[in-house]
């Protein structure tokens, strides 16, 4: 048997040392000219700038998506769990301790929530909560008048397109960030001005869809998935709707 010198043999083992720290922090990354991109859809070979395009050309024309995550937006924190499609939403979101459930079936808004969500503060009455309102209004599906600031304020998280829009665009000079995976989904990840313009994983099986998003200033991160699947979206029944007509009492 032919002895193996030793000076060779650490350098075997200090380059499968290499080849395991590499594959440890990205999960993907081969040694011995491995290509990360085979068995993909090819989007990982292009420009972060092609596969920003080629990602929210999916997202547009997908008929469906679920978002869940968080989203900071005036110095407020909303936790979001959002079915949406082009001609309407349905989810949960929660924002300073408060959650309630959003229902839109095209320009129709509802809104349901428990008594906490509906009492509110009189400054005329002492401070006491409107409990009358509130009880009311506890557990059903108010229908939010479009000329109500709520309905501006909440339509936003049940419009996919106006949503997306405003959420996959990253800012600053893009660059690609690595191969990825994200919940068994390889990914590669693009990202703007080193990550502070917000990051966006993109998946390299099948269509290229988004599927998770760091939104830039430490704004948010949101999942995006079950595109394409479709969930079922009509208005509630009568008996559970409620409908002020003018204004709602917490505007």
């Amino acid at each position: 048997m032919t002895a193996i010198p030793q000076g060779r043999t650490r350098r075997a083992v200090t380059v499968a040392a290499m080849c395991a720290l590499a594959v440890t922090g990205t999960g993907l990354t081969g040694c011995g000219g491995e290509d990360p991109d085979a068995g993909t859809n090819g989007v990982g070979k292009l420009s972060a700038a092609a596969i920003q395009t080629k990602a929210r050309t999916a997202a547009g024309k997908a008929p469906t998506v679920r978002l869940s995550g968080t989203v900071v937006s005036g110095g407020t924190t909303y936790t979001l769990d959002m079915r949406l499609k082009s001609d309407g939403a349905t989810g949960s979101v929660t924002s300073k301790g408060a959650g309630f459930h959003l229902l839109r079936v095209g320009e129709h808004l509802f809104l349901k929530a428990d008594a906490a969500f509906w009492a509110h503060e009189d400054g005329k009455d002492g401070g006491k909560a409107d409990t009358a309102a509130a009880d009311k209004l506890e557990g059903m599906y108010v229908k939010v008048p479009t000329g109500d600031p709520a309905y501006k304020r909440f339509i936003v998280f049940t419009d996919k397109n106006v949503l997306l829009e405003g959420l996959l665009g990253l800012h600053g000079t893009l660059a690609k960030d690595g191969h990825h995976e994200q919940s068994g989904v390889r990914t590669i990840r693009i990202s703007g001005d080193k990550g502070a313009g917000g990051t966006l994983d993109v998946s390299l099986k099948g269509t290229p869809y988004p599927v998770l998003l760091g939104r830039a200033g430490n704004a948010g991160s949101l999942k995006l998935t079950d595109w394409g699947k479709d969930f079922p979206l009509a208005e509630p029944p009568k008996k559970d709707t409620v409908d002020y007509g003018q204004q709602l009492p917490t505007s």
